[in-house]
């Protein structure tokens, strides 16, 4: 029974609340967005390991930042974000550091000699602040808005697939073949065609768990299936202990090997340590320039497209596919890749892990506070994640897949101008692992099409601005190439 004085609504949430975050309004509840923002943590939660892996190499100078230091700020600056967008977007997306970005940056722009970690996230902090200029001014809204419906219908099933793929490969169900002679298939089903691994087993048993779950309608399959795998994991790694493929154990665990958390203290000395202009002045200002316009390109459009699929998959959009407030969820974006970079975890975007979250019900910001506060615990729990191993989290994804690959056929197949660039779209994002990639191959393929199709003018002028910076994006290699920077 309520309080006096406090008026509740069907949502079962306190009247402000909900009125705040439209949860009745989008047919929603409480239950629903507190069980789409813990399944959003857990599918997510893996970058707190993560990210220091990809982080913890030396810079040009030989200087490390400290896999401990990474990973408690990790937590920290994806947890404050996550809350901002909640409160203040009233959507359900969940920021942290972007894969993709942060590996460009180790493996590309931190191994220039002379170069060290504060240079290089100053280039992440120039980038996010020009991002936020172009919000600012429209224009990122305005691309946003140019993109052709069956583009956008295209961007949400290749975001689809591509997150079944990182469930699949996460999981070790589908694994890279070595390089060796006489191979030319890029991947396959487990070791030789054969599956094998306690891992494995527990990935399948949380994929035929959830699956049975959502096929009976139950409310939150996905978090069941998730703690459920988690649980069965415990006890696989309690009883069989299947060893780590980062010990040198094929068939062992992913990433994380479960196990209960111990507490340590969380070190955020990180924060601040940021030098804006040290690039130009250890590359000169044409090289600098170039990284700052790579890392720029690829966290303007990794974002749109994530958060063109998720809204799509909520069903937040309006008629024309666009979402009311982006500005908003753009801007809080765009600030992420300068809190990463100001605080040496790289730009911090929207996860498309966030569709776990959505699979479990979630459709307003409440569920991104719940998670976004997971993350700031976790901060002072660091080891907390150890607990969820990949492969109990990835039957969600590949689930969550399943969900906004069905979209498929909202794409007009019967206008090629428009289905070639889609089907470019779709398949790119999860062969190239990036999802910039298949919204530049369908974005050049669309204006190129409509142009030999005599419709040139039918595209959208920004379309075609876009278009040509993919095109230099593409053009990255040779260009440095050509100026002896690789």
């Amino acid at each position: 029974m309520p309080l006096q004085g406090t008026v509740r609504h069907r949502s079962g949430v306190p009247a402000k609340i909900d009125h705040y975050f439209e949860i009745t309004r989008r047919g929603s509840n409480f239950s629903r967005e507190i069980r789409g923002g813990l399944a959003t943590f857990f599918a997510m939660s893996y970058i707190v390991v993560l990210n220091p892996l990809i982080l913890g190499g030396a810079d040009g100078n030989g200087d490390e930042l400290g896999g401990a230091r990474v990973a408690a700020v990790t937590a920290l600056v994806a947890g404050v974000l996550t809350i901002i967008m909640g409160v203040w977007s009233k959507y359900p997306f969940a920021l942290a550091t972007g894969l993709g970005v942060n590996a460009f940056i180790a493996v590309t722009v931190a191994s220039n000699p002379g170069l060290g970690w504060p240079d290089v996230m100053g280039l992440v902090v120039l980038s996010g602040i020009t991002m936020f200029i172009l919000v600012l001014t429209g224009f990122r809204t305005a691309v946003f808005k140019a993109v052709p419906a069956s583009l956008k219908t295209a961007i949400v099933v290749g975001i689809g697939m591509f997150i079944a793929l990182i469930g699949l490969v996460n999981a070790g169900f589908v694994r890279r073949i070595p390089d060796v002679a006489g191979t030319t298939v890029p991947v396959g089903l487990g070791f030789d065609g054969k599956l094998v691994g306690w891992p494995t087993l527990v990935f399948v048993f949380g994929l035929v768990l959830t699956i049975a779950l959502v096929v009976r309608k139950v409310k939150g399959a996905i978090l069941i299936g998730i703690v459920a795998a988690t649980v069965f994991a415990l006890i696989v790694e309690a009883v069989a202990h299947p060893g780590s493929q980062g010990a040198g154990v094929p068939t062992g665990w992913s990433l994380v090997t479960p196990s209960l958390p111990e507490w340590t203290a969380p070190d955020l000395t990180l924060i601040g340590q940021v030098n804006l202009f040290g690039a130009f002045g250890n590359l000169g200002v044409t090289a600098a320039s170039l990284l700052a316009f790579a890392i720029l390109l690829s966290i303007f459009f990794d974002a749109m497209g994530t958060m063109v699929g998720l809204a799509n998959e909520a069903g937040l959009t309006d008629k024309d596919g666009n979402l009311p407030r982006v500005d908003r969820v753009l801007l809080v974006d765009a600030a992420g890749a300068i809190a990463g970079g100001g605080a040496s975890v790289s730009s911090n975007q929207i996860y498309v892990e966030s569709g776990a979250g959505i699979g479990e019900g979630a459709r307003t910001g409440l569920a991104s506070v719940v998670t976004g506060l997971l993350f700031v615990i976790a901060m002072f729990f660091t080891p907390l994640i150890y607990l969820v191993p990949f492969e109990a989290v990835a039957p969600a994804l590949v689930v969550v897949g399943f969900m906004m690959v069905s979209q498929v056929g909202k794409i007009d197949w019967t206008d090629l101008g428009v289905a070639i660039p889609s089907f470019l779209t779709f398949t790119l994002m999860p062969f190239t692992y990036s999802i910039a990639n298949g919204l530049g191959a369908g974005f050049i393929a669309y204006v190129l099409i409509r142009a030999v199709q005599g419709r040139a003018k039918q595209v959208h002028p920004l379309m075609w601005g876009v278009a040509a910076a993919f095109v230099l994006y593409f053009a990255i290699g040779p260009i440095e190439q050509a100026l002896g920077m690789i």
